[in-house]
């Protein structure tokens, strides 16, 4: 018997090797990678550029731990998460989310930084790629050796506390592979504590960091960098103007791509015009390609049309608070009753601007014009509150209570009824969202997209709508325009743990974990009993194996979920019901979806003990997710694992052939997974084992 088991243990060892099994839809971190073999034939004329994998780090400071409060500035933090929308924007940089690290205000540590800049960028990135390294904060000088400032810097001892310029010219130089490399730093902001000549230090470093980066810095020598909320109500003038580059108004050629040398002629000339010359950003001239792709916008290329004149301001003005602002139906602020919303660089021309707050009919959309080097001023004015037609709301209302019953045939009742709700009121924007929302309840992913584009176009500041969107995104498969929309609404409302929960949810699909654990658990300190917000927790502390943390979230999540079964079509899971995505979201009920996740709950209890060796725990749990969900293969796979786990460990013919039963079981689903040949392997070795009795 003895031996027999020791064969059975030589499949399991193999089939230990792989990642833990991973549920439908999810993807094993060790299978993900890119074909570097296969490379694209030369593109035709006329065709998309070919844009190389990318990689970024973006670091911004606004508070240091240990510096006096003159010392403090407002603006890197937002200036960082500024770069990183444009970074992985699909009309700008074209970065995949997860390949975009964020080390803002207090994450920014020393030890953080070196991590990111000496082992994750060195061993991710390879010689064809594009790299991008973003700092906004301070730099000092210590016996003229200048060190970027992380947020733990102390001034009685730079050397030991900040990060030496000079070594990192040699890592992004040497140690971090691509063939696009580019540095952005925005430092030297405060006059108090940069002195002239360690400014010029610290530019002279950032500038002749390696010959083959191109190093785009916000200030020359002996100069300083500005921040103030002039620009798009607050930000560093340099990265202003860098985002607005990067958003299409650096492409003089009109191509839609944003070259090295484009970005550094507009940033250069811009911010030197609107700070007077006082600030001059200055870019390295050494062996870089000026051609590199920064930043492609498909919808903007007119090849051959001539570049506009240049220079030009708006000045936005408005009669209440929290009117949010569009030019040419794009987003580019909030103003408040009193203050004003600055915007320089805009070409001039004919512009229309909108100004629109919720529960008002908005003020534009209506033309206005931009000259050169002049300061334009508009006055938004929000008067008129919306009123619904009674019809309109009556129809809301009765859809609304067809929508919460759950059921199919009552999701196609309540789509009528908010369809005459809007036919009665075209500004309803709320019955725009409903309609996205039963629509994608009802699988119809493109009439629900449209719907709730159309709730958002009728009030652009309706986060709700935004992050009803991005959560029919990620079932969609489109997870990093979902996160784009989540960090619209996380940013203007750090109460809205909707989109905190979906944020997270998100980054768990783009196996960004860390982010996801920091979005869920904001999303569960805003509302502890949000069930979904701890499951997700748990799902990304599992996959970076803290299993008693993760163990404990998923228990969490059980608890607040656990509704008697008589009312599970009653319950308010709209959320749950249109996000879920990650390859499970089958039937339109809402029941099935609580199914789902309660499945898939257990399924996680069951990895966790595996992992811990607890495998008559784990069977349990197991047990537990095929009642949930007796169609997933992988509930089986891992139950037949703990079953011969189990086996080996006492010596038990019974638990060896449950475990030869869930194999087959498995295969009888499923024949196509990776693990199937495991599976398979196992099954044999059992048929020797038994055979032998």
């Amino acid at each position: 018997m003895r031996s027999l088991i020791f064969l059975l243990g030589l499949a399991l060892a193999a089939g230990a090797q792989q990642q833990p099994p991973a549920k439908q839809g999810q993807k094993q971190r060790d299978l993900k990678f890119e074909n570097e073999a296969n490379k694209p034939p030369a593109k035709p004329a006329g065709a998309p550029p070919q844009i190389p994998r990318s990689y970024a780090l973006v670091v911004g400071i606004a508070g240091y731990k240990n510096l006096p409060e003159n010392a403090q500035l407002s603006f890197p933090e937002r200036d960082a998460e500024s770069v990183y929308s444009i970074l992985i924007s699909p009309e700008g940089g074209n970065f995949r989310a997860e390949n975009v690290h964020r080390l803002i205000g207090p994450k920014a540590t020393l030890a953080n930084l070196r991590k990111e800049l000496e082992e994750w960028l060195p061993s991710v990135t390879k010689d064809d790629d594009r790299v991008l390294i973003y700092f906004a904060g301070h730099g000092f000088v210590f016996q003229n050796r200048a060190y970027l400032a992380p947020y733990d810097i102390t001034q009685d001892n730079i050397a030991a506390t900040g990060y030496p310029m000079d070594r990192l010219g040699e890592v992004f130089g040497n140690k971090i592979k691509g063939k696009w490399k580019v540095m952005l730093t925005d430092s030297c902001h405060s006059g108090a504590i940069t002195p002239a000549g360690d400014a010029a230090v610290i530019n002279g470093k950032l500038l002749d960091l390696n010959k083959n980066v191109f190093s785009l810095t916000a200030s020359r020598d002996r100069e300083r960098s500005y921040e103030s909320k002039e620009w798009g109500g607050g930000h560093g003038i340099f990265t202003y103007y860098v985002v607005k580059g990067l958003e299409g108004l650096a492409d003089e050629s009109q191509d839609g791509i944003v070259t090295a040398d484009e970005l550094a002629e507009y940033v250069r000339r811009n911010v030197r015009e609107a700070s007077g010359g006082q600030q001059n950003p200055t870019s390295d001239r050494g062996s870089f390609d000026s051609d590199m792709l920064l930043s492609y916008l498909p919808s903007g290329v007119t090849p051959g049309a001539p570049p506009p004149p240049k220079d030009g301001t708006l000045v936005l003005e408005a009669n209440m608070d929290g009117v949010e602002i569009f030019v040419n139906g794009r987003s580019v602020g909030v103003v408040d009753k009193g203050k004003s919303l600055r915007l320089p660089g805009l070409p001039p021309g004919s512009i229309t601007v909108k100004g629109v707050k919720m529960g008002y009919e908005p003020d534009g959309p209506r033309e206005e014009i931009i000259y050169p080097g002049t300061e334009s001023t508009v006055s938004i004015k929000i008067v008129i509150p919306r009123r619904r037609p009674k019809a309109a709301v009556d129809k809301f209302d009765d859809g609304l209570n067809h929508y919460n019953k759950g059921s199919q045939e009552e999701y196609k009742k309540a789509a009528a009824l908010f369809e005459q709700a809007l036919a009665a009121d075209a500004t309803y924007s709320q019955a725009a969202l409903y309609l996205g929302r039963t629509y994608d309840a009802l699988f119809q992913q493109e009439t629900a997209a449209s719907y709730y584009k159309k709730a958002i176009e009728i009030d652009p500041d309706y986060l709700e709508a935004r992050a009803s969107y991005g959560g029919m995104l990620l079932g969609m498969g489109s997870v990093d325009e979902a996160i784009r929309q989540f960090n619209v609404v996380t940013l203007r409302d750090k109460k809205n743990q909707l989109a905190f929960y979906l944020q997270a949810q998100a980054y768990r699909m783009k196996d960004m974990y860390p982010e996801s654990i920091e979005s869920a658990r904001r999303a569960i300190q805003l509302t502890p009993s949000n069930a979904e917000a701890h499951f997700w927790l748990a799902e990304s502390l599992r996959m970076i194996r803290k299993q008693a943390e993760s163990t404990a979230e998923y228990e969490s999540y059980l608890r607040l979920s656990d509704y008697d079964s008589k009312i599970g079509g009653k319950l308010n899971y709209y959320v749950a019901g249109f996000v879920f995505g990650m390859g499970k979201k089958k039937r339109a009920a809402q029941r099935d979806i609580w199914k789902d996740l309660r499945s898939m709950a257990y399924f996680g209890l069951c990895e966790n003990s595996k992992n811990t060796k607890q495998y008559e725990a784990a069977i349990g749990y197991c047990q537990k997710a095929i009642t949930y969900d007796p169609g997933d293969a992988f509930n089986y796979y891992l139950l037949a694992l703990n079953y011969s786990y189990e086996a080996q460990k006492t010596g038990s013919l019974e638990m060896l052939a449950a475990a030869r039963k869930s194999f087959v079981r498995m295969l009888d689903l499923n024949a196509e997974l990776d693990e199937a040949k495991f599976a398979r392997q196992n099954i044999a070795a059992i048929d020797k084992a038994l055979q032998a009795q």
